[in-house]
């Protein structure tokens, strides 16, 4: 196939993002090598079965890697189902469709880098919510409990949790939705 010039910039936009990207393909090895380096990927394995997709992924976590595998075809379902991510494109095989964990519906790979850091900047709201959550409800609660605020205000403070949790996750608001 023709390289997309989108896909070049893909790997890039991913590289930018400190995720180390590998090439698992059933083509030929010439190919591969061909396409990864226009591509800008160092890591190529090419002459994959399904299969061997599925036991690549399952090694690279048996290192502890957290593996996400961007695929479209039957041939990727296996890998796609057991990354820790599964991304599959619009237009892909159903079973590539079903098997993934997240489908970019507009079968873009550019969104590939949104979706991550969508969900990188997602996780650190939870975490954010989860502090403001526990500081008020932990510092309020026993204050109120032992008489030292009024429950009134200890009220008032569970309530400005919830508030700030709400407005803390509005932040995430975003124009173009993965």
């Amino acid at each position: 196939d023709k390289i997309k010039e989108e896909a070049r910039l893909a790997v890039q936009k991913i590289k930018e993002l400190n995720i180390r990207s590998m090439m698992l393909t059933g083509d030929n090895a010439q190919t591969a090598r061909n396409i990864a380096n226009q591509l800008f990927i160092e890591d190529v394995v090419a002459h994959m079965k399904p299969h061997e997709k599925l036991e690549k992924i399952k090694e690279l976590q048996n290192k502890n890697f957290t593996v996400a595998m961007v695929g479209d075809g039957v041939n990727d379902a296996p890998a796609l189902s057991t990354a820790n991510v599964g991304i599959a494109l619009e237009g892909g095989s159903h079973v590539a469709l079903e098997s993934s964990d997240i489908t970019l519906l507009s079968g873009d790979i550019l969104k590939v880098s949104d979706a991550i850091s969508l969900s990188r900047k997602t996780l650190k709201i939870i975490k954010q919510n989860l502090f403001w959550a526990f500081f008020y409800n932990v510092a309020a609660i026993p204050l109120a409990a032992f008489g030292y605020l009024h429950p009134m205000i200890a009220a008032g403070a569970m309530s400005l949790s919830s508030l700030t949790v709400v407005l803390n996750a509005l932040r995430l608001k975003t124009k173009n939705v993965v």
